[in-house]
C-alpha cells in the first residue's frame, strides 16, 4: 500500500519518472516507464534491479549494443492485420530497421560472454524474428526508405522507361524554352516547373498567345501564366500513363508484401514487447550512470543498511549547476555536492527519530529514505555505495507538508491527524513510515503528547520509519524506548552553519536561543525567552551544543591527526623506498667506480712505462725498476682488488714469412677458424666457410691441429646447444658484401648506415668498399664523402669508373 495517493508527486519522484520517460528511445520503452510500479515481491524485483545493473555494466563497457530504429510499428501492425489493406513504403521501412534492431540485439546476448547478462539474454526466449521475412522486405525497401527499382521485373521496366521519356520531355521543353527567351516572352531566369503533375513554362501574361499549349495556372499577381506547351502535349501523356502504371505496381507489391507479413503479426507484437523493455531498461540504466548508482545486497525482509546514500534530484541538481557555472564565464566556486548520508533501519532499530536545527537538513534526510527506497521497489538502482544492503516493504506511509482543506473544512493539524489514522489502522511490521515535523500544528504540549502516543503504538507493531522533529518529549522517549534510536543533523553552533550530516545515536538540539541570540534579537528578548523556558530546557540544550563543539573539535583534531599520520607513513615510504634504492645501487656504483680507477691506472701504468722506458734509455738500473713495477701491481692487487688478467695460451702467432698455403688461422680475438689459401705480401688469401677473403697478416694468429679440434667441437655443441645465438665474425664476413645501396635515404639514416658498414670492413680486412648515392641534388654524395675522408683507415675516396657509375658511385680504398 502507498499512502497518499500522490505520493509520487509529494516524494519527488514524478521528477525521475519524467526524465527517465525523456532517456528513452521510443514511445515503446515511454510505455514502460508509464507502466512503471511499487514492487513488494522479492524474486521479481531483484531480477528488474539485476536487468538494469547489467546494462549499466553493458553501457559503461563500451560494446557495440544497437540504439537505433527503436520503431513503434503497432498502429501498422493493427492496418496490416485487415485482409485487403496494404502499408505504403515508410510503415514497412519502419518494420525492417526496428526487426533488424531486435535481431541484432538478441543476436548480442546469445554471442556474449558466458556468464555476461545472464537476466538480460533470457529476455530474448521465445523472440523470434523471421530471417525470410526479413530478407523479403530488404527486397523492396532499401535502408533509405525507398523502394528498390528491381523490386519486381515490371517495375523496373517501368521505371526506365519513365527515365527515358523524362529527359525526352527534358530536351523538349528545354528548346521550347530557349526560344521563348530570345523572344522575351518569359520573366528572366524563369525555369519549367510542375503544374498538376505535368511539366509547364512560366510565361509572361501580355505574351502568353505566342506560346501554343494549355495554360494550367497563374501567378498570384497575374503577371506569369503557366502554360504547357503543345510540343509536350504526348510526353506528358506518355509519362502520366508510365506513372500510373508504376503506382499500380507498387501497390500490387506492396500488397503482396502485406500479405506476406500478415501471419507474422502474433510474432512480431512479442518482438516489439522486447524491444520497449530493452529500450525502457536502458533508459533504467542510463539514469543510473548518471546517479552513480549501484545494486546493493538485496533481502526480502525489510532492512535498511545504506552507505553514502544521497538524495537523487539534490544530485542531479548540484550536476546541472556545475555544467552551467562551467560553461558560463563567470568565476569558478567550488561545485556544490550532496552530503552523503548513512542509514540504518533494522529490526532492533526500526525506527529513527531525528532532530535538529531548521534548515539543517532533517526533511532532506527523512525524504531521501522515502525517495531511494521506492526507487529501489520500482526496479531502479540507487545512489548509494555498493557495499550497501537493502530489504523490500510492503507498504510506505507518508505525512508531509500543509495538508489543509478549505472544501473538506480541514486544518492542518487535522489533516495531519486522518494521516496517524490511516498509519494506525494500516500499518504493520512491513511497512515504512514517513513523518516530516511529528505533532506540529496544534498546542505543543497536547501535540507532543499524542505524537508520542502514536509513535509508541507504531513501535508496538514493530513498523520501521524515519520521523523528524523538534519535540523533547518525542527525544525522552526515543532514548528509553528499545527500537527506536535517536539521530541528530550535525550542526555549527560557533558559525550556525548546518553540515547536513546525520548522526545516529543521540539526539540533535534546534538551537534556538542561540540563533536568536546570533542573529542579535534584543538582549532582554532573548533573556525573558530564555527565563519562560526554564532551566532544565536551557541546560539541555546547551549540554547539546556542549557535545556538538566537542564533537566538531573531535572531528577537527581526529582529522589534523589523519593527515599528520598519512604524511609520516609517506615519509617513511620514502625512506624505505631510498634505502632500498641505496642497497640496489650500492654494487652498480662500486663497480663503476672499479672500472673507472682501473681506467685511470691503466693511463698511469701507461706512463710509467714510458718513463721506465726513459730510464733504460739512460742505463738506469734495472733492479730499481723491477722493484718499481712490483710496488704497482701490489697495490692494483690489494687496494682494487682486481684480479690479474689469466695468462692465455702461447700461441703462434701469424707471419708473412711462416704462413703457407693449408695453415689453419683465426681472426684476433674470435672463436671461427679458417684455411691459408695463398700469401701476397701483408695480406693473406683465406677460406672462411666456404668464403674467400683478403685479410691483413698481422690480424690473424696461427692454430695448432689441436686447438682446430678443439673450436670445431664447441662449434658442435653450440649448435646443438642452441647455444649459437650471438653471430660468429665468420658468418658476418660470408653475408657482407662490399657494395653499399644508399639510393633514396635521408642523410641522417645513411651516415649511420656509412658508419657501420665501413666498420665491419676494416675488421674483416677488406681491401676496398663502394657506395651507391646516386646523383641527384649530391647531398648524400657530399656526407658520405665527408665521412670517409675523416677515417683513418682508408687511404683514398674518389668516383668509380665511369662505365660503373662513375660519380654517382664512392669508391674508398682502405689501407
Amino acid at each position: 500500500m502507498i499512502f497518499p495517493n500522490n505520493f509520487e508527486h509529494k516524494i519527488g519522484f514524478s521528477q525521475l519518472r519524467e526524465l527517465l520517460d525523456s532517456l528513452c528511445l521510443s514511445p515503446l520503452g515511454r510505455q514502460f516507464v508509464a507502466k512503471m510500479q511499487f514492487q513488494t515481491k522479492h524474486d521479481q524485483l531483484l531480477k528488474l534491479l539485476q536487468q538494469t545493473d547489467e546494462f549499466r555494466q553493458l553501457l559503461q563497457s563500451g560494446a557495440d549494443f544497437p540504439g537505433q530504429h527503436y520503431h513503434d510499428v503497432h498502429p501498422h501492425l493493427v492496418r496490416a492485420n485487415l485482409p485487403g489493406a496494404y502499408l505504403d513504403v515508410t510503415a514497412f521501412f519502419a518494420i525492417k530497421m526496428s526487426l533488424r534492431t531486435i535481431r541484432e540485439a538478441l543476436v548480442f546476448f546469445v554471442h556474449a560472454e558466458e556468464g555476461l547478462y545472464p537476466t538480460l539474454r533470457l529476455l530474448g526466449i521465445g523472440v523470434q524474428v523471421d530471417r525470410n521475412l526479413l530478407a523479403t522486405l530488404d527486397k523492396v525497401v532499401d535502408d533509405d526508405g525507398h523502394v528498390r527499382d528491381n523490386a519486381s521485373p515490371l517495375l523496373f521496366q517501368l521505371r526506365q522507361e519513365l527515365i527515358n521519356r523524362q529527359g525526352m520531355l527534358r530536351k523538349q521543353i528545354a528548346g521550347v524554352l530557349r526560344h521563348a527567351r530570345e523572344q522575351g516572352w518569359v520573366p528572366d531566369g524563369a525555369e519549367p516547373t510542375i503544374r498538376g503533375g505535368r511539366l509547364v513554362l512560366p510565361v509572361l501574361a501580355e505574351h502568353k498567345r505566342r506560346v501554343k499549349g494549355l495554360i494550367h495556372d497563374e501567378s498570384a499577381t497575374g503577371q506569369t501564366v503557366y502554360i504547357e506547351p503543345e510540343a509536350v502535349f504526348e510526353l506528358n501523356n506518355d509519362i502520366k500513363d508510365l506513372d500510373n502504371a508504376y503506382q499500380r505496381e507498387l501497390i500490387r507489391i506492396l500488397t503482396s508484401l502485406t500479405d506476406q507479413l500478415r501471419p507474422h503479426i502474433p510474432d512480431l507484437r512479442k518482438a516489439y514487447q522486447y524491444l520497449g523493455l530493452i529500450d525502457f531498461i536502458r533508459a533504467k540504466a542510463r539514469l543510473a550512470q548518471r546517479l552513480e548508482a549501484t545494486l546493493p545486497t538485496l533481502h526480502p525482509r525489510p532492512l535498511m543498511q545504506w552507505r553514502t546514500v544521497r538524495h537523487p534530484l539534490l544530485f542531479l541538481a548540484f550536476q546541472e549547476q556545475s555544467k552551467k557555472k562551467r560553461a558560463s564565464d563567470e568565476p569558478q566556486e567550488a561545485p556544490r555536492e550532496v552530503v552523503p548520508l548513512d542509514i540504518d533501519l533494522t529490526p532492533e532499530q526500526r525506527i529513527l527519530l531525528i532532530s535538529g536545527p531548521n534548515a539543517g537538513g532533517k526533511s532532506v534526510a527523512m525524504k531521501t529514505v522515502g525517495l531511494v527506497q521506492y526507487m529501489l521497489q520500482c526496479g531502479l538502482l540507487i545512489p548509494a555505495d555498493g557495499t550497501s544492503e537493502a530489504g523490500v516493504f510492503e507498504d510506505v506511509f507518508l505525512d508531509i507538508g500543509d495538508e489543509q482543506s478549505l472544501e473538506n473544512d480541514l486544518s492542518t493539524y487535522s489533516s495531519h491527524l486522518l494521516n496517524m489514522k490511516q498509519f494506525l489502522l494500516f500499518a504493520g511490521k512491513r511497512s515504512l513510515i514517513l513523518i516530516d515535523e511529528f505533532g506540529t500544528g496544534t498546542e505543543p504540549v497536547l501535540g507532543g503528547a499524542i505524537a508520542e502516543a502514536v509513535l509508541n503504538q507504531l513501535n508496538q507493531v514493530r513498523a520501521f520509519g524515519v520521523v523528524t522533529t523538534h519535540y523533547t518529549n518525542l527525544k525522552n522517549f526515543a532514548e528509553r524506548t528499545a527500537g527506536i534510536v535517536n539521530g541528530a543533523m550535525r550542526y555549527d553552533p560557533e558559525q550556525l552553519q548546518p553540515l547536513y550530516r546525520l548522526e545516529i545515536g543521540k539526539p540533535g538540539s534546534s538551537f534556538a536561543i542561540e540563533i536568536a541570540r546570533k542573529i542579535g534579537l534584543p538582549k532582554q528578548i532573548v533573556e525573558r525567552a530564555t527565563q519562560l523556558v526554564g532551566k532544565d530546557k536551557i541546560r539541555y540544550d546547551r549540554l547539546l551544543e556542549g557535545l556538538e563543539k566537542e564533537k566538531t573539535e573531535l572531528e577537527q583534531r581526529t582529522a589534523e591527526a589523519t593527515k599528520q599520520e598519512r604524511r609520516l607513513k609517506k615519509a617513511a615510504q620514502e625512506y624505505q623506498d631510498l634505502k632500498r634504492y641505496l642497497e640496489e645501487t650500492q654494487l652498480d656504483v662500486l663497480r663503476d667506480a672499479k672500472q673507472k680507477a682501473k681506467a685511470l691506472l691503466k693511463d698511469t701504468n701507461q706512463q710509467i712505462e714510458a718513463t721506465i722506458t726513459e730510464i733504460r734509455r739512460s742505463q738506469a738500473e734495472k733492479e730499481q725498476t723491477k722493484e718499481a713495477r712490483q710496488k704497482l701491481d701490489t697495490f692494483v692487487r690489494e687496494k682494487l682488488q682486481i684480479e690479474p688478467p689469466k695468462p692465455r695460451p702461447t700461441r703462434e702467432m701469424a707471419d708473412a714469412a711462416t704462413l703457407k698455403a693449408g695453415d689453419r688461422v683465426a681472426l684476433l680475438g674470435q672463436e671461427g677458424h679458417g684455411e691459408i689459401i695463398g700469401v701476397k705480401g701483408k695480406n693473406a688469401e683465406v677460406l672462411f666457410g666456404g668464403m674467400k677473403t683478403f685479410v691483413k697478416v698481422n690480424q690473424l694468429e696461427k692454430l695448432s691441429r689441436a686447438e682446430v679440434r678443439e673450436r670445431e667441437k664447441k662449434a658442435e655443441k653450440a649448435v646443438y646447444s642452441g647455444a649459437g645465438a650471438g653471430l660468429d665474425l665468420t658468418g658476418r664476413m660470408a653475408d657482407f658484401s662490399p657494395t653499399l645501396d644508399l639510393r633514396g635515404e635521408r642523410a641522417e639514416d645513411a651516415l649511420h648506415k656509412v658508419m657501420a658498414f665501413v666498420d665491419d670492413a676494416v675488421m674483416f680486412g677488406i681491401p676496398e668498399i663502394k657506395v651507391l648515392h646516386g646523383r641527384g641534388n649530391g647531398i648524400l654524395r657530399q656526407v658520405v664523402r665527408d665521412y670517409l675522408r675523416s677515417v683513418r683507415s682508408i687511404a683514398t675516396v674518389g668516383d668509380e669508373h665511369a662505365d660503373r657509375g662513375g660519380d654517382g658511385v664512392t669508391l674508398a680504398v682502405l689501407k
